[in-house]
This record gives structure tokens, C-alpha cells and sequence, in this order.
């Protein structure tokens, strides 16, 4: 009814190192470390001084960058990209970052996000002239860079970025010089961190972990930052607006062992799932997360509801990404392959199931199966967050609401859909709660707009029915 088993997905990571002997490496092991947030294709753009080079590709970063790659990218300067396909269409020609190269200046450019209003400044600019060689949101930006009537690069850079709408996390590459930006409302997680003498960012924490780098400070809301030899420094392109952080980094994407604006995403996990048992406790034997993103606030569940946690399902990592399904059985055999629940865990118990969220529906139901196939004799569905009921056009892969379950059933019907004894999802004040960033700013300071319908930004026509199409 709704689609193939498919889950949410994080439309991409940055990572970006000035000041660094080994650049392209540091990148490398970088991106390595956001791959959860885009696995369709990577790349890396690094300056020794003059020139930029790049190398990108499709599929993992281990990959794109698996036959020694690496050891042509020289340079103290880097950016580098992991993508999921999201509005923009896939292929190696929007594989990311984008270098863009002129008779003044080569100009390379990595985006985590969505621009609302890409459609139509793009109409606006094929009007004067301009010819875009991909379909991704990026290449707006830097035709409206080059366009700019400012003299500085710097100067146009914050000019074309007044001109752009949506969520979106840049890493700017020149020859000489690193810029970093973020919108206005503060919709993607984006951080900085020193290696040393030399600078990091990040789309997430966990990079400066694996790099070696330490946490320095998140990038502002609306600012400009600027790092070249001579240091950091900050500019502003515009008026932060009310920080709208996207609330699902905390329920699903970031990784547990990321901090996203000071919050530890383990620890909000956890949380969610202590406020997902006090809003709706049940008799139960054991509590059991589906792995990976949802074991944290499953054992927050257990230890808040009294009940044992454990590992009642088990995913193998071994299975490849493109597994081929072409008939309903293979398909089905295709989530066991993916799955497994532990028969000796769940058999004759009354199993609490905790997810992170529930989009489509599918892989609900076939989990659900799974369970009672392995012996459990109750199944009680726990979900982390509010129900989805409104499409995200900011670079999550839910722009259409025809493919949310919770846009056209109520909770009992989706119960019925699944297949679930019980279901249940946490409500918005359990999640705020939960994550519990403490801010006196609306929503303390979160997106919940899936949640909701309530944008923190304008939402252009066109880019509803781009989504909608895209999504057909």
C-alpha cells in the first residue's frame, strides 16, 4: 500500500579540514565516519595553494577511494561530501562536492540540505543565460556567487546566500581560503574542531572523534565563517531566525555518539524512550530495540517500565546494499536476510518493540512478523517520535505525503496495517521532553514539522510539486 521496505534517510554529511599536511586523508576518515548519512556516493576536493583537484564516485566512501586515490589528492585544504539521493535525482554528475572552475578562480562546493526555493532562482537565473550541468540544489549557489555584482568573494558569497531559502549546511572551497555557512533557522547540525593548528567541520561530532580533532563550537545560525593561513573568523550573511533544528537528527540520523548543539544524541535517545513509558506503559516480558538507531531509547524504555531489555532482534551487517527484489517472497526473504529476531529471547514472551518512527509502514509489518514467527506471543509496537503526517522538503526523503501511512490511517488502523497487538507513538511534548534542549525558544529551538505541518520557512509551490513528482 505504501511502497517497498524503506526507511527514512538523510539526504547527506560534510567534512571539511583546513591547515592539515594530509588533508585529503583526514577527510577520508572523516567522511568515513558520517557514512550512515549518505551512502550512494562521496567525494573530496583538495587546494595545495593553486590548484583545486577532485576525485568522487558512486557507492561507499571505502569504494570511491579504494584504489589509491587518495594518493593524488595533496593539499592542506579539503571538503568532502556522502550523499543519499533525495529531490535532486541521483547519478555520478550530482555526486558532491561540485567544482566549478574559471578564468579567475576555481570554486568547489558541499551541501547537507534542501533549498526550498531552488526551482526558482533557477528559473530566474536560465532566464539570464545560465546553463546548470546538474540537477542538484548546490550548483544554485554557485551560479549566484559568480553572478554577484560584489567584488570580493567573500562579499559574494554572503550575497548569494541572502538569495537562497530552505535548510542548508555549505563547505566552500578556493584556492586559498575555506568557507563555511549555515541558514538562517539553524535547520542542519554543523560544528567546528581543531586537529592541531589546523580547523575541522563537521556535519556531526563523531568526525572529530574518529579524526582526533576536539569540539571547538557549533556554526551559527545565519553565519559566514571564514578560515584561510591566517585563522578563523566569523561574519554574518544574515538575522539568525528562530533556530529550528531538525528534530529527527535526535530521534534517528545522527549517530548516538554525536553531540548535536550540546545534546548527547545517546543520552536524548534514552530519554525518549523513558518518556515513551511513562505515556504509555504496558504488561510485558521484554523490550527490544530495532537496530541500530532505536536500541538507546529502547533500553531508556526498559529501565524506565521495569522490564528486562534485550537483543530480540539482530541485524546482520553483511548484506549488501543493492539486493535485488524482484518478486513479493524475495522481497520478504530480503528483511530476514537484513533481520533476524532471536528466537530464544522472544519466544512465548510478550515482546514491547521500540522503533524510531514509523514512515510507510512496511518494514513495520514485517518486523512485527518476524517476532511473532520467532514464538512471541504478544507484540507491543513503541514508537519514539510523533507520528509523521507532513512531508519534509528539507532534504529528507519524505516529500510527499502519499507515502506517509500516518497522513491517510489513524493510529488504530496503522495498528491493524502492522499487524501490532498495541501501538503507540510518544507525543510531541514527550519529544521536546525527551531531547530536552531546555531553550525558551519556540519548539525549544527544533524543526517538527513532520510532525506538525508547521514550517519554519517559507514552502515554495514549486518545489511541492518538484517533490510530488520526483516521488510518483
Amino acid at each position: 500500500m505504501f511502497g517497498e521496505i524503506k526507511g527514512l534517510n538523510e539526504e547527506c554529511g560534510v567534512f571539511a579540514v583546513w591547515g592539515h599536511q594530509d588533508a585529503a586523508q583526514i577527510t577520508y576518515y572523516g567522511l568515513h565516519s558520517l557514512q550512515h548519512r549518505g551512502q550512494e556516493g562521496a567525494g573530496i576536493v583538495v587546494t595545495d595553494g593553486e590548484n583545486l583537484n577532485i576525485h568522487k564516485g558512486l557507492g561507499l566512501v571505502t569504494e570511491v577511494f579504494g584504489k589509491g586515490e587518495l594518493n593524488t589528492l595533496h593539499g592542506k585544504g579539503a571538503i568532502g561530501h556522502v550523499r543519499y539521493t533525495t529531490a535532486g535525482g541521483g547519478g555520478l554528475v550530482n555526486c558532491q562536492p561540485l567544482l566549478f572552475r574559471s578564468q579567475t578562480s576555481d570554486l568547489a562546493l558541499a551541501h547537507n540540505g534542501n533549498l526550498t526555493n531552488a526551482n526558482a532562482v533557477k528559473h530566474q537565473l536560465e532566464s539570464q543565460g545560465s546553463i546548470f550541468q546538474t540537477t542538484s540544489d548546490t550548483e544554485v549557489l554557485a551560479h549566484l556567487i559568480k553572478r554577484s555584482s560584489y567584488i570580493s568573494l567573500e562579499e559574494k558569497v554572503k550575497n548569494a546566500l541572502t538569495m537562497i531559502k530552505g535548510a542548508y549546511a555549505f563547505v566552500i572551497l578556493t584556492e586559498n581560503q575555506l568557507m563555511v555557512a549555515l541558514d538562517p533557522n539553524g535547520l542542519r547540525p554543523l560544528s567546528i574542531g581543531r586537529l592541531g593548528d589546523a580547523y575541522v567541520v563537521a556535519s556531526e561530532t563523531c568526525a572529530f572523534d574518529v579524526v582526533g580533532a576536539t569540539y571547538e563550537r557549533e556554526v551559527y545560525p545565519g553565519e559566514l565563517v571564514i578560515i584561510n593561513d591566517d585563522g578563523l573568523r566569523s561574519e554574518r550573511f544574515s538575522t539568525p531566525a528562530t533556530r529550528s533544528i531538525c528534530s529527527m537528527e535526535y530521534v534517528y540520523f545522527a549517530r548516538p555518539d554525536s553531540n548535536v548543539d550540546h545534546v548527547n544524541i545517546h543520552k536524548a535517545r534514552k530519554n525518549l524512550g523513558r518518556e515513551l513509558a511513562i505515556e504509555f506503559p504496558v504488561e510485558a516480558d521484554v523490550v527490544t530495540g530495532v537496530p541500530d538507531s532505536s536500541i538507546s531509547a529502547a533500553i531508556g524504555y526498559a529501565e524506565q517500565a521495569g522490564i528486562s531489555y534485550e537483543l530480540g532482534l539482530i541485524k546482520n551487517r553483511y548484506v549488501g546494499r543493492t539486493f535485488i527484489q524482484p518478486s513479493q517472497q524475495l522481497r520478504e526473504q530480503g528483511v530476514k536476510m537484513k533481520l533476524s529476531a532471536v528466537r530464544g529471547v522472544v519466544e512465548g514472551k510478550r515482546v514491547v518493540m521500540i522503533d524510531d518512527s514509523i514512515v510507510r509502514g512496511t518494514t513495520s509489518r514485517r518486523i512485527v512478523r518476524l517476532l511473532r514467527e520467532a514464538g512471541a506471543t504478544e507484540v507491543h509496537v513503541r514508537i519514539s517520535s510523533p507520528p509523521i503526517t507532513n512531508p519534509c522538503f528539507y532534504g529528507i526523503d519524505t516529500s510527499s505525503t502519499e507515502e506517509l501511512i500516518a497522513a491517510s490511517l489513524s493510529i488504530e488502523e496503522i495498528r491493524q496495517e502492522i499487524g501490532a497487538d498495541t501501538l503507540s507513538f510518544l507525543s510531541v511534548e514527550g519529544l521536546m521532553k525527551g531531547i530536552g534542549r531546555g531553550t525558551d525558544l519556540p519548539n525549544n529551538g527544533q524543526c517538527l514539522a513532520c510532525f506538525t505541518g508547521q514550517y519554519p520557512t517559507e514552502i515554495y509551490p514549486d518545489t511541492v510539486s518538484k517533490c510530488e513528482k520526483v516521488n510518483s
